[in-house]
């Protein structure tokens, strides 16, 4: 198997892949009915009030008031405040201390220095992605989501300064009658974890009780263009979660009318997934909490999921609370799991994540010794030809093989004519006599296959490549290269490496076809992702280096000492 043929082989394999990937996630219909029942459903026996989409359950869960589209629009209209580190700009609620807008100081909507900073949570309606949560109680009032908050803190604009480790916001909510709630939100420096705790003061005359619920509500993402050059056409996006039993499970968008998910869980938490990003909740390890999903189906559908606590109770001139975290921003492989059990799980490379990881550490640790990615990626290429160097010795030496009896081959072809059955009798019994496989050496390829498609799902997935510069020309390996150097010169060593590859025994408009696929390939990789390639650019070009060196060992050279002989 000749090096043209192996290009071949692992385009195939890619455009296959992404073309399951691309059949694999149809997009819901903006306006579409998902659900018509509506169900009444408790939390200890109090009625809540309804919501579409959630069936009736044998085990306490919150139907919490999820706003109407009419409800979402005025709480764009009330009083925010801003609190913000030095890598979050978090907007702040005071109808029920819901974030409704997070900027990325650091992440920018493209690779432009002054390119508009990512905006991961909003609540303009096209784009609405909201972080929420609220009491119930069957004993008494409590402020959901919607109820009107006051701020504790002075001023509308909370921000992180210099010698400062932290800066907090606080929140309350009064009944009249004695009851009163705190939110208090806490963000530490050079962290995206938003950390929350909900106080509950009792100096009423009754014994309080409730559940604590926390959700994520969003319409899905909106993909400008879906072709296959773009990654957020194939990148996973919906709904998550994990727990100490199950793991880590995911439902895309379009799936939850058909799975809705009702679970009770001790020790997880639930996410809302998205191209390189997400938000989610992480309740206290020690709570045991309800897990559900619902769909509001009025105008384009907004998917929720959710987590209720377990039951707060405060006596008379008591107090109780519970706390969660809330991590709004980018999926950061070296701080997921210090955060939660299985968040690094987020980090979605499908079906190649056994491949993927080790394969995004290793890059991480060249990262380490250069301090740059697309250095990393070549000495990744470096290693992985280290590594299978005498398998590709026996593939060219194979070649090298090959190339000596092209000669003989073509001989026979003359003899033979139209004689294919003939011609290809006779080329199998030289194979024999000179001991030669021309299908010696495929493993290397084989092996190589996986390893591409592990390689493409770690560039386009990991936020960390994220429009990493390389050199010059290439300010961000995750876009196109812009001026397609490097896809012009893949397709040179395409032609190069052709060039030492003899195709025995091809007939005229095969041989016509494969002289083409140098420009194939090179009009094809002129959209895919710098960052990739780079990668197989040098790993054609060391090949191609590498097969004329062994070539001129044992091709040229044995040749010449035959003669000699």
């Amino acid at each position: 198997m000749n090096q043209t043929r192996s290009f071949l082989l692992i385009a195939w394999a890619l455009l296959a892949y992404l073309l399951w990937q691309a059949w694999d996630s149809p997009a819901p219909a903006p306006g579409a009915a998902l659900h018509s029942a509506t169900t009444t459903q408790t939390v200890d026996g109090a009625a809540l009030p309804d919501i579409p989409g959630l069936d009736d359950a044998p085990t306490p869960m919150l139907d919490a008031a999820l706003p109407s589209a009419d409800n979402a629009s005025a709480a764009t209209a009330s009083q925010r405040v801003v609190l913000s580190n030095d890598v979050l700009r978090l907007a702040i609620d005071m109808r029920g201390g819901s974030v409704v807008d997070a900027r990325l100081l650091d992440y920018g909507q493209s690779a432009a220095s002054d390119s508009p900073r990512v905006q991961l949570l909003s609540s303009a309606p096209e784009h609405f992605f909201v972080a929420q949560s609220g009491l119930v109680s069957s004993k008494g009032a409590a402020p959901s989501h919607e109820s009107e908050f006051v701020s504790e803190s002075i001023g509308d604009e909370l921000a992180l300064r210099d010698g400062e480790q932290q800066v907090s916001l606080s929140l309350r909510w009064s009944d009249g009658n004695g009851l009163s709630v705190r939110k208090h939100f806490t963000l530490n420096r050079g962290s995206y974890v938003l950390s929350m705790r909900d106080e509950v003061e009792n100096h009423s005359n009754a014994v309080w009780q409730g559940h604590v619920y926390r959700q994520l509500q969003r319409v899905p993402p909106v993909i400008v263009n879906s072709g296959f050059n773009n990654p957020e056409g194939y990148s996973f996006a919906g709904a998550a979660w994990y727990s100490p039993e199950e793991k880590f499970e995911k439902r895309k968008f379009d799936k939850l009318a058909k799975e809705p998910l009702q679970q009770t869980v001790s020790g997880g938490w639930i996410v809302m997934l998205q191209h390189h990003f997400m938000a989610a909740w992480i309740p206290d390890a020690g709570d045991s909490n309800t897990f559900a999903t619902a769909i509001i189906a009025n105008g384009t559908p907004r998917y929720v999921i959710r987590e209720v606590g377990p039951s707060l109770s405060a006596q008379p001139g008591a107090s109780a609370s519970s706390e969660a975290r809330l991590w709004i921003g980018p999926k950061l492989q070296s701080e997921l799991p210090h955060v939660a059990p299985g968040l690094e799980r987020t980090i979605d490379y499908g079906i190649f994540t056994l491949i993927s990881d080790p394969l995004f550490a290793v890059l991480s640790f060249l990262h380490s010794l250069f301090g740059n990615w697309g250095w990393a990626i070549i000495g990744l290429v470096v290693l992985i030809k280290g590594v299978f160097f005498k398998l590709s010795e026996k593939q060219y030496l194979s070649m090298a093989k090959m190339r000596k009896l092209q000669p003989r081959i073509e001989a026979l072809k003359e003899r033979y004519g139209e004689d294919k059955q003939k011609f290809q009798q006779a080329m199998l019994e030289l194979y024999k006599k000179e001991k030669a496989n021309p299908a010696s050496g495929c493993l290397p390829i084989l092996i190589q296959i996986p390893v591409f498609i592990a390689l493409y799902w770690v560039l386009l997935e990991s936020v960390e490549l994220r429009h990493a510069p390389w050199i010059g020309w290439i300010q961000s390996l995750t876009d196109r290269d812009p001026y397609f150097v490097l896809p012009v010169l893949n397709m040179l060593s395409m032609y190069f490496t052709q060039k030492l590859s003899p195709a025995p025994g091809m007939d005229p408009i095969q041989k016509k076809f494969m002289q083409l696929m140098p420009l194939i390939f090179g009009v094809m990789f002129a959209f895919f992702p710098a960052g990739l390639v780079l990668y197989w650019t040098t790993n054609g070009s060391l090949g191609l280096l590498q097969q004329w060196v062994i070539m001129r060992r044992h091709g040229e050279h044995n040749e010449k000492a035959a003669v000699k002989s």
